[in-house]
């Protein structure tokens, strides 16, 4: 289980943005070849990636990669390379653009051949993008398409160009996915991604909130993104990486509030009572599930 309350994207093109991202408070750090780097320059930034993940030090940080998307021909290099050359400096591998479980089982499969070659004593994890219109209809079969797969990732931006949605026509809250005119159009989205990820014991992860001068609006989607059961949110600038970090932890106050309701369900447990009530509250197993998922999370915080 790894913390992912915020990811932070980096493009693997620029060093010291690189080196900033390590240093930062995001919970996991994805250097990225996909689209933070122009085409002419995806040689160059898999190099400097590499070096980035094998020479500044990260500390607890998850340490990801996103590649480039299977139909493209940069895929088997991202993946090869990287592994060969970085693997024992990399938790996470994640992939664009999936249509399905096929594509999740070709990284699979090269991963799994990767490490036996090489060795490596720790395996990698996947992360997959769910922002295209098949996808969307096969993400249950997604979900549980590899035993390395950790999280599913939505990507508004991608999944509208797939389903055609009119961002920039739905008013002021395009960048963010809503507007006062046609309410949230990603709850469908982010629900059943969100559905299907636990289902499979996966986090799932809301994606990027394009206008990072506006902490508003981020707030508003992280918070939709929370009460639906996300995980994390993505962070595409620094300045998202504490909103992101405050609003998918629990409160020192929710903490303590689990700890002493769950002590108290569990000693009424003991005692063969179904239920117990404590400052107006009533506990039932229900309830202890919710609160024991907030204490998991305290704990993997270190509250």
């Amino acid at each position: 289980m790894r913390l992912r309350r915020s990811e932070l994207s980096t493009p693997g093109s620029n060093e010291r943005m690189m080196a900033k991202a390590a240093a930062s408070e995001a919970d996991l750090v994805f250097l990225d070849l996909e689209d933070a780097v122009a085409p002419n320059q995806k040689d160059e930034a898999r190099g400097k990636v590499i070096r980035a993940l094998r020479e500044l030090d990260w500390g607890r940080k998850t340490r990801a990669v996103r590649i480039n998307g299977l139909e493209t021909i940069h895929f088997y290099k991202d993946l090869i390379e990287v592994v060969e050359q970085a693997g024992d400096c990399l938790d996470i591998i994640i992939v664009p653009k999936i249509k399905g479980p096929q594509d999740v089982h070709v990284a699979d499969t090269l991963l799994t051949q990767i490490e036996g070659r090489l060795g490596l004593k720790q395996r990698i994890g996947l992360e997959v993008l769910i922002e295209e219109v098949e996808a969307m209809i096969t993400v249950e079969a997604i979900a549980k398409a590899s035993g390395r797969l950790e999280a599913l990732i939505f990507g508004p931006g991608d999944y509208s160009a797939s389903q055609g949605i009119k961002l920039f026509g739905v008013g002021a809250g395009s960048l963010a996915g809503a507007s006062a005119d046609v309410g949230d159009i990603w709850f469908y989205a982010r629900n059943k991604i969100i559905i299907a990820a636990r289902a499979a014991g996966l986090d799932m992860i809301d994606g990027p909130y394009a206008n990072f001068g506006n902490p508003d609006g981020y707030r508003q989607e992280a918070m939709r993104a929370c009460m639906l059961g996300a995980s994390g949110k993505w962070a595409i600038h620094p300045s998202q990486i504490a909103l992101a970090n405050e609003l998918f932890s629990p409160t020192p106050q929710e903490v303590d509030q689990a700890r002493k309701l769950f002590a108290a369900y569990e000693e009424a447990k003991a005692k063969g009572q179904g239920a117990v009530a404590l400052e107006g509250v009533m506990v039932d197993e229900a309830l202890a599930r919710i609160l024991k998922a907030t204490l998991h999370k305290a704990e993997l915080i270190g509250m």
